[in-house]
């Protein structure tokens, strides 16, 4: 019996390690701010502004921007558009790893 198996292809923008970081922290919270995401991820500050500039374009990612006494402060959720492609990755990353 010949089997056939169809090619997963995993969304790119999150597959990417440092973006799937950030998008493991912020399915486990409701709200983030930018310092919680960068000590939960360990990236730089530039990095992580690089990659959430690309979820939050995506779609993916709400962002917040205000100030509190007279201090900025950025945060951030998932989207329902962001909940459901972070479901669907990990369902199809469990069906390639049998996991």
């Amino acid at each position: 019996m010949n089997t056939v198996r169809t090619e997963v292809e995993l969304d790119p923008l999150i597959h990417e390690g440092n973006r799937l970081k950030i998008m493991s922290v912020l399915v486990e919270c409701e709200l983030a701010d930018f310092g919680f995401i960068l000590n939960a991820t360990a990236l730089t500050r530039g990095n992580l502004s690089s990659h959430m500039a690309k979820l939050v374009q995506a779609g993916y990612v709400d962002e917040k921007k205000d100030f509190v006494e007279r201090k900025p402060r950025t945060e951030y959720r998932l989207t329902a558009k962001g909940r459901d492609a972070y479901a669907k990755y990990r369902k199809q990353w469990r069906s390639i790893t049998g996991g």
